[in-house]
């Protein structure tokens, strides 16, 4: 007998479909684990939490309280640090389900939902507190000084607005064609050819209509497409005004379907942004065959182009940049013409980064909102780290803080008050108002006040990485400079590239000294190794995770003292060269609300003459428990003391770091030797790697072994890190690849063993992280075992079809033969036409909350007791049937016969819904 939840029945469909797509979980389920809310170690799950099947049919289930609205996020399924996948999510906004086919959940009690490190589930919800139990502090610090150039002044230029709309294109692993639609802001009576900025948004709800808000594509009739794409028309407009011809393109057909793709859409979103750039590069050679909306704007120069991408927007135009450098794989990729244009800067607005897999050598800066309740851990904090030691380039990749920004804001369709359709604060209230986020804090901006901050800092990044004009870089560089036109929000800024050498790069070969001082894992499970204890309270943007845990090669110094005075010595492996530089300048990152942390500074030759550079002051952010607030600020010293001591710059053998405050802590994420400038940027020719998805028939008998497909191209030799999941799911091994083109050097092989029993596809999952001369692309794949034997036949017969008040009608749902993947299908109320229909007067109260969720007032027909009513069936791994129940109540009332009528439908191998018979049953008065 099986009694299930309505939002249960709901996720049915998306049990398979997660079950089908490839890439969603590495781990293996172990046969030990029962069906229900038991199966794990200690026979119990938190509440919200299932397991359903059984054998390599198993799925994990969450169902949460309330809708999890659609957005940018990856929602992840973790059993403590360990990431169990990525789950599918159900048509009613609430269901998570997860393949675990053969792996290890573990202690259910360590299950977690995490969305960017926000954790999701129930058994997460904790009252608000800031970190350390300290105070929530007000903005940092004083104001900075204002920037001597201001780059959110409008400019002189006047401007013209409208839209294209273009046939629709087909993208590799999206069945549906997405829309080639944009609206074009430029100036009218600019000289020339302009620069060309394209807007890309992110992951957002897709259609609107009759009260909803829907994830589908096409839009069905009644509703509409969501207008995102027109939600950047004040910094279009801005741009427009100061020059810049500006597009900002539509991509609902992908937010539609990218939760099938491995990626999170990635490759489809760089395919989508080049073949707009492609249609303006035809049009600039032939103006008169352009759409009247890029007619009545000044042409655009191909040869100087910048890309904004709004949260999975930014890893998208990331990807963008990265396959108009090093060409993509033909198979998966949407474009394959000629490369026309240059792309000499990104601008990232609260972006996703999946794949952790920045491209090195284009300019970046990177947009990090203080209140991001979307991607909230701030992971796009990576495509400034994550280029350290990539290449030789120079290219300034910044870090933009803006205290008080939400996520969602950015963007003006997204915006209660300003968009067509509904839409919400994204920062989630939680149990109790947040001090630092909650609306109407001080610390907090109104949307307003983020919109002008944001178009500030995109023309800001337009007027240094297009126009080249080095007098807006103390903005984005870490300087710590204001522009005024971005005020009152407080923004402060780091960066790595650009004018730097490398003084410090934590890791394995340095060496530290020290009470209290140590080389820390930015990501680990072992509590004496990872830099941020999971009771610190927050996160750190730099500490953001990825496929595994631990991860070699993430390193940062951590530094813990109680007393003023007790110095840390990092030592690298080999003297550095600071020669040339101005100052040393270090990312060092103290608790959110704490202030006046002080550090002296010395340097030490490798002769032994030791200089004391200065001291420097770090102040933590506003931060609770809810934000990423762990982030760096950038402190220079001057290397004149160096000078004057007469030490040989180019041989710097130790940097000193001695806190004066009377306890404290802080991580030293680098140090650099900095001078001001802005180098010309190269691309270096890098190695480029994808890894693929090889999918095979599991056969009827036998074993066989396959191996994961990986494309490396490029020229020279790179270093990457491969990361292989154990059939258990539970331990990730790694080791470090040397690759080269025209090799076989990542041969990584899976066995397949054949039956002839209907069951699931399984996945057998790789990923990879490039360390050194290489740009990754897809940096995840592996092999999927596709199921190739028929669904066992399904039928229904009446255990009791016709019953008194108070009895149950039960029917019995049986298979052919047995299988091992659950059979999963549900059992459609209708409308009875000829006579009285049961209501939800009728049946037992307990069954209608779990079934429903809460109990009609008033009653109401079955069929109409809720959109699309249905009664879940389910036919656990191995076993050969199922009893459906409804049970029924007596009441003192004298009533005529009542009928159910309902039709079963089931899901095909291919997960395709199914009709079956039609079934009624019969409730007679007990009286």
């Amino acid at each position: 007998m099986i009694r299930v939840t309505r939002v249960v029945t709901a996720a049915a469909a998306v049990l398979a479909l997660a079950a089908a797509t490839p890439g969603l979980a590495y781990a293996q389920p172990s046969a030990a684990a029962s069906e229900g809310r038991g199966g794990a170690a200690d026979g119990s799950l938190p509440e919200g939490w299932r397991i359903t099947g059984t054998g390599a049919g198993r799925q994990l289930v969450w169902t949460a309280d309330r809708r999890v609205p659609m957005g940018d996020a990856r929602v992840e399924f973790h059993a403590g640090d360990r990431l169990l996948g990525v789950p599918a999510p159900g048509p009613d906004g609430r269901s998570f389900s997860l393949p675990l086919a053969g792996a290890r959940v573990g202690d259910g009690q360590d299950l977690r939902v995490l969305a960017a490190g926000r954790r999701l589930d129930a058994a997460g919800a904790r009252e608000t507190r800031t970190p350390d139990d300290a105070p929530a502090a007000g903005l940092p610090g004083t104001a900075l000084p204002a920037n001597a150039v201001d780059p959110g002044k409008p400019g002189s230029y006047r401007t013209a607005t409208g839209e294209y709309a273009l046939k629709s294109v087909k993208l590799p692993g999206f069945a549906a064609p997405v829309e080639m639609r944009a609206v074009v802001v430029g100036p009218v009576n600019a000289p020339g050819t302009r620069p060309l900025a394209l807007f890309l948004h992110g992951r957002h709800y897709t259609c609107y209509g009759g009260g909803q808000q829907t994830g589908d594509w096409p839009c069905k009739p009644g509703t509409q497409p969501v207008p995102s794409h027109r939600g950047y028309l004040g910094a279009q407009k801005l741009l427009a005004s100061q020059g810049y011809t500006t597009l900002s393109i539509a991509a609902n057909g992908i937010n539609g379907q990218d939760w099938n793709a491995e990626d999170g859409g990635a490759q489809a979103r760089s395919s989508l942004v080049r073949l707009h750039l492609a249609r303006w590069a035809e049009w600039a050679a032939k103006r008169s065959e352009a759409p009247k909306a890029v007619r009545d704007v000044a042409p655009a120069d191909l040869d100087r182009v910048m890309l904004v991408g709004h949260s999975r927007g930014g890893e998208g135009v990331n990807r963008a940049a990265l396959d108009s450098l090093y060409t993509a794989p033909a198979d998966r990729d949407g474009y394959r013409g000629p490369v026309r244009w240059k792309i000499r800067g990104n601008v990232l607005i609260g972006p996703t980064i999946f794949g952790q897999n920045p491209v090195p050598d284009v300019p970046s800066a990177t947009i990090l909102p203080g209140c991001d309740g979307d991607v909230s851990d701030l992971q796009g904090q990576i495509y400034a780290d994550g280029t350290r030691g990539l290449s030789r380039g120079a290219a300034l990749h910044s870090s933009v803080y803006v205290v008080g920004a939400n996520h969602n804001f950015f963007n003006s369709e997204w915006t209660p008050g300003q968009s067509k359709a509904p839409s919400e604060d994204d920062f989630w209230p939680g149990d109790t108002p947040d001090p630092v986020c909650g609306v109407g804090k001080k610390t907090r901006l109104t949307a307003t006040q983020q919109q002008a901050a944001g178009a500030t800092y995109i023309a800001a990044a337009a007027r240094l990485f297009v126009a080249g004009d080095d007098r807006v870089r103390p903005l984005l560089d870490g300087t710590g400079r204001r522009a005024p036109s971005a005020d009152p929000a407080r923004v402060l800024t780091h960066a790595v590239g650009g004018n730097r050498t490398t003084a410090v790069l934590p890791g394995s070969t340095v060496k530290v000294s020290g009470t209290g001082a140590r080389i820390c894992a930015q990501i680990s499970r072992d509590p004496a190794r990872t830099c941020l204890p999971g009771e610190s309270g927050g996160q750190s943007p730099h500490f953001a995770g990825w496929e595994a845990s631990p991860e070699p090669g993430r390193d940062a110094v951590a530094l813990r003292w109680t007393a003023p005075g007790t110095a840390a010595v990092l030592r690298p492996a080999a003297p550095v060269s600071l020669k040339g530089s101005e100052s040393l300048a270090l990312r060092l990152i103290v608790p959110p609300n704490t202030t006046g942390t002080l550090v002296d500074v010395s340097v030490t030759d490798a002769s032994g003459r030791r200089a004391k550079l200065g001291q420097v002051r770090a102040d933590g952010l506003p931060g609770t428990e809810r934000t990423a607030s762990y982030w760096a600020r950038e402190l220079r010293v001057p290397l004149t003391a160096a000078t004057r001591a007469g030490l040989d710059l180019t041989k710097v053998a130790t940097l000193e770091l001695t806190p004066r405050s009377r306890a404290g802590k802080a991580w030293l994420m680098d140090a650099w030797g900095w001078r001001p400038g802005t180098p010309a940027v190269r691309a270096e020719k890098l190695v480029r790697l994808d890894v693929g998805r090889l999918e095979v028939k599991e056969g009827d008998s036998g074993t066989k072994t396959y191996r994961v497909p990986v494309s490396v191209t490029g020229q020279g030799t790179a270093r990457v890190r491969l990361f292989v999941p154990n059939a258990e799911g539970d331990k990730v091994t790694s080791k470090l690849v040397t690759v080269r083109p025209g090799r076989n050097d990542i041969d990584v092989p899976f066995s397949v063993t054949g039956n002839t029993r209907f069951g699931r596809d399984t996945n057998q999952d790789i990923f990879v992280k490039a360390v050194r001369g290489a740009v990754v692309g897809a940096h995840r794949g592996g092999v999927t075992a596709k199921n190739d034997d028929p669904m066992p036949k399904v039928r229904v017969t009446a255990v009791d079809d016709d019953v008194t008040e108070g009895q149950a009608l039960t029917w019995r749902v049986s298979l052919s033969e047995k299988a091992d993947a659950d059979i999963m299908g549900e059992f459609a109320l209708l409308p009875v036409t000829g006579g009285a229909e049961l209501s939800t007067a009728d049946v037992d109260r307990r069954w209608l909350e779990e079934w429903m969720g809460h109990v009609p007032d008033p009653a109401r027909p079955l069929s109409q007791a809720f959109e699309q009513p249905a009664l879940y069936v389910h036919i656990p791994a191995g076993k050969l049937s199922t009893l459906v129940t409804v049970p029924t109540v007596k009441d003192r009332l004298t009533e005529p016969k009542e009928f159910l009528r309902a039709q079963l439908r089931t899901y095909d191998a291919d997960w395709m819904p199914q009709p079956g018979p039609e079934v009624t049953g019969t409730v007679r008065n007990a009286s």
